[in-house]
């Protein structure tokens, strides 16, 4: 593997492309995970997106990886990629903090299920990324490490808790993060900048070994919760999904990937008893109309928002009910991944729920696969996100057609980088 990468530009490769250039050893994995760390000394200053850098071992098993590949052991499209991981999630040797002063020099012995699981498919971790502490916020604003920053306009939120993986992904600091959502975690920081952010049915995802052996989470935040994977495309999500998704009943579930070129017809439900701001309003409009361009049935709809007042005592029968209730005459429903357009940090700072959950939690309620993809830019030059919702264990259906409109409104061809900070460039 003789070649080599422009850091500037194929850092911003899809997963996919970068995957496919590593198996005909067109590139090595030593180049893109240098390459990457390049970027993160350049970039991390000013994003602040990891929290831990792991660029001994990184550059180590890019080393390992490489002589797996020239003798023909490949392991599939996440060998030799490399990736973040949410400070949440336990790592072997390397600090797990959740950005949490008391659990500043908390270094784990075991890698958490997830992580152990990406590493065994050739995966490599480059670091731990920077998060609102304790997973807390929505706004990335609280962290003992300070706060990351938003790629295209350091002045504008990132998005919380995961707001260190959206900015590393959209700065292609590296390819693929693993997340956590309790209330859009994952989703409303990859509508905030730019990127797709995937949260799986309930359970699709191991999420053993987040913060292993410390007090464990209520009973709320233990259902709620759901392991998120953060991307720059939606091929790059299925990808990442072949490697972590656990469906035992149904093989044909592990091809993700090829599953994303399905035609199948789908009845589409919009949403409308929901209030978004203007910028959110006109985006989804937009995002609507080439929706309807699709080929699918459309129809307006009510998305099953929830009131959190309630608690969750009937959380189980909530769930076994929803799909008969509310996916019946709909395959997938869209609506705005966020009720405002992205906050600036000024506006954000005294409330660290500030960036509205109301239209992404009900997905963690009833245990929905959900995805947020982005469908345009708010008057700021900031990004919005389409949000993307299906009955329990409808993941494939979710990012088939999440592909669908990816493709058609072209979202995602342009991404957060050195030039989109403090407003510069979009």
């Amino acid at each position: 593997m003789k070649a080599s990468i422009d850091p500037q530009t194929d850092a911003l490769q899809s997963l996919a492309d970068v995957s496919a250039s590593i198996r005909q050893r067109r590139i090595s994995p030593v180049d893109v995970v240098t390459a990457c760390l390049d970027r993160i000394e350049r970039l991390q200053p000013r994003l602040n997106a990891f929290i831990t850098l792991a660029d001994d071992s990184a550059l180590d098993a890019a080393k390992s990886a490489e002589r797996d590949i020239l003798q023909g052991r490949w392991r599939g499209p996440l060998h030799g990629i490399p990736v973040g991981i949410k400070d949440f999630y336990d790592t072997a040797g390397l600090a797990t903090t959740a950005a949490f002063e008391h659990f500043r020099g908390r270094i784990p012995r075991k890698d958490a299920a997830a992580v152990e699981t990406l590493k065994r498919a050739g995966a490599i971790v480059i670091g731990k990324t920077n998060m609102h502490t304790l997973g807390k916020g929505t706004t990335g604003l609280e962290s003992c490490f300070g706060p990351a920053k938003n790629p295209w306009n350091a002045d504008y939120i990132p998005g919380g808790s995961s707001s260190g993986s959206a900015a590393a992904v959209a700065s292609g600091l590296c390819y693929a993060t693993l997340d956590t959502d309790a209330v859009g975690s994952c989703r409303l920081p990859a509508a905030c900048c730019g990127v797709v952010g995937y949260k799986g049915s309930y359970g699709v995802i191991d999420m053993t070994g987040i913060l292993a052996g410390e007090q464990p989470p209520d009973d709320t935040i233990r259902w709620l919760a759901h392991a998120g994977v953060t991307t720059r495309s939606v091929e790059d999500t299925a990808l990442v999904l072949e490697v972590l998704a656990e469906y035992d009943d149904d093989d044909s579930a592990r091809r993700w990937h090829d599953a994303l070129a399905s035609d199948t017809p789908l009845r589409v439900g919009v949403a409308r008893n929901i209030t978004a701001d203007e910028d959110v309003s006109n985006a989804f409009d937009e995002a609507v109309a080439t929706i309807r361009t699709l080929g699918h049935r459309v129809s307006d709809v009510s998305a099953p928002l929830t009131d959190f007042s309630k608690g969750i005592a009937n959380i189980e029968l909530d769930r076994a009910a929803i799909g008969s209730v509310r996916f019946t005459d709909i395959d997938v429903l869209v609506l705005p991944t966020t009720v405002t357009a992205t906050l600036a940090v000024n506006d954000a700072v005294k409330n660290e729920l500030a960036l509205s959950p109301a239209l992404t939690m009900f997905a963690n309620y009833y245990g929905l696969p959900a995805v947020s993809v982005p469908c345009g830019f708010d008057r700021n030059g900031l990004p919005v996100g389409l949000q993307i919702v299906a009955r329990p264990r409808g993941d494939l259906t979710v990012l088939q057609f999440a592909h669908q409109y990816e493709r058609a409104a072209g979202s995602g061809k342009r991404r957060g980088d050195e030039s989109d900070l403090n407003g510069r460039g979009r």
